[in-house]
């Protein structure tokens, strides 16, 4: 029911699974697009809460600042459709009028585009195959409108990239990011970290965790240890940050 997965999911409808060439995950960019990694260095709490299309909770309106909400959608959208991780691409479109869309081998492009509300993502999660009348609003086709699309400046909003690389080990790694990140965003939120410093800790303790346990011997044990470990890393190593920047 998240919107770029049930866009996703729409424009997978119109091919099969050969005539598939990638994902592209759309991000609204989130209150920071444009700026630099030393120009977020000083960016406040509020300054992240800031989100300038959706209206969520403060743990995700984080994660959608540092982009660490769209590293998750791009974990997700491989376990969902099978995709390899190196054939899902993020996109930055800050209007999120485009929910997702995908490219199929012969050049074509589909996007699956609302504006953002998420009672349509919701209604084609109960309703499908049948869609819900007026579930969501429409565009108005009468009205001028600008769409714009950026790359992704992954200097500056590195979480991407290091979900790719903890999806791609599976395993324990995906849990160790979720969840040293869920502890930095609260060291964020409280204060005693700075917004850069939320994902140079996350790749840290994704560092030390080294080879992730995988396979079939893997239990639901494990990950959970393995969740437990990285929480109480990360918030050793976000208040050793704290104490070095004198905070």
């Amino acid at each position: 029911m998240d919107s770029e997965h049930a866009a996703l999911f729409q424009a997978l409808a119109a091919g099969t699974r050969a005539d598939v060439r990638k994902l592209v995950v759309t991000a609204s960019g989130g209150p920071f697009r444009g700026r630099t990694r030393a120009e977020l260095a000083k960016v406040t709490v509020q300054d992240a809460l800031a989100h300038p299309t959706w209206a969520m909770g403060p743990v995700i309106t984080v994660n959608s600042a540092t982009l660490v909400n769209k590293g998750l959608e791009v974990i997700e959208a491989h376990l969902l459709y099978d995709i390899p991780f190196d054939r899902i691409e993020v996109v930055v479109h800050p209007q999120s009028y485009v929910h997702s869309m995908v490219e199929f081998s012969d050049g074509s492009t589909l996007a699956q585009a609302t504006p953002p509300d998420m009672r349509g993502p919701i209604a084609i999660g109960l309703g499908w195959p049948q869609r819900v009348p007026d579930a969501a609003p429409a565009f108005d086709w009468t009205k001028a409108s600008t769409w714009e699309f950026f790359p992704l400046d992954t200097e500056a909003f590195p979480s991407v990239d290091l979900a790719r690389h903890v999806g791609t080990l599976g395993g324990t790694a995906p849990a160790v990011f979720n969840a040293a990140n869920e502890e930095c965003v609260e060291a964020f939120l409280a204060g005693r970290l700075p917004f850069t410093a939320i994902m140079d800790t996350v790749s840290a303790v994704v560092d030390e965790h080294g080879t992730p346990r995988t396979g079939t011997s893997l239990t639901v044990q494990d990950v959970l240890e393995a969740e437990t470990w990285a929480r109480a890393r990360a918030r050793e190593m976000a208040a050793r940050a704290a104490v070095e920047a004198g905070a």
